[in-house]
């Protein structure tokens, strides 16, 4: 791991900080790979209940590094992308991004495969690839998803770029915070899913990962099937005992951590 990204354990966090200030934490075809590498390997990690995106500096992320997007190897490295900007559809570790300044192009990708985003008041965030003869191609499919094709097309063909408001608007973030008070508020997120069954999360998202596409039909029997295998496990039990008996409930599946299951490529 380079010093452009910042891998640390606290607890059961782990932290990736994008790590590039002077280039505004522009992303290198380098980083995306340690990035993917990263995040693959804290979600086989049965001890991390949680991720953490953040970036030093000002301005969390301004999209790829153009001086890279000319050379011949960009166009052998798109399958690194295509890890990158669909990841939060795969991983069943939660997500958190912690954001400041602006998150443009690929800035925005790595939003969009966020579980939970938090940013800084006065951040501004735009497609502003088509400024320059480029389409947010490997993010597009993503930021649809989250916000719908009509708004996605929108913003891909204006590049206009939009503040907090906006952006709550768009779904593409969920709290905003003084900056003040931003690292306190993304604390308090990672606690809480810190005090949650990570099994549960696991199983959660794996079901929301399963279901996306699916008739209705479907999706409610893969519903079915799945909460009646989760009544029988231990974490499941453990919650209900420690509600009834009014305590903090202390998670099997955390005290017994095996590796995750690999996810299917």
């Amino acid at each position: 791991m380079s010093e452009a990204i910042l891998n640390t354990r606290e607890g059961h966090i782990q932290h990736l900080v994008l790590n590039a200030p002077q280039s505004r934490n522009q992303l290198t075809f380098a980083m995306c790979r340690e990035l993917v590498a990263a995040l693959q390997d804290a979600d086989r990690d049965a001890d991390v209940t949680a991720i953490l995106i953040s970036a030093t500096g000002p301005i969390f992320c301004t999209g790829m590094d153009p001086r890279e997007l000319c050379r011949p190897e960009a166009l052998e490295l798109g399958w690194i992308h295509e890890e990158l900007f669909t990841v939060g559809s795969k991983i069943t570790t939660p997500i958190v991004c912690q954001v400041q300044g602006a998150a443009t192009g690929a800035g925005i990708g790595l939003l969009c495969n966020a579980h939970v985003v938090i940013a800084s008041q006065g951040t501004t965030f735009g497609l502003t690839e088509v400024r320059h003869a480029n389409w947010p191609f490997m993010i597009f499919r993503s930021l649809a998803l989250v916000m719908g094709e009509r708004r996605a097309l929108e913003l891909a063909l204006t590049g206009r770029m939009f503040g907090t408001n906006e952006a709550l608007q768009y779904n593409l973030i969920h709290a905003v915070s003084s900056p003040i008070e931003l690292e306190d508020r993304v604390e308090a997120t990672l606690r809480l899913l810190a005090g949650l069954s990570p099994e549960l999360v696991r199983r959660g998202l794996d079901f929301v990962h399963q279901t996306r596409g699916k008739g209705s039909a479907e999706a409610g029997l893969l519903a079915q099937q799945i909460r009646t295998a989760w009544f029988a496990h231990s974490d499941f039990l453990e919650g209900q005992a420690a509600a009834a008996e009014g305590r903090k409930p202390q998670w099997p599946s955390l005290q017994t951590a095996e590796p995750k299951a690999a996810q299917p490529e």
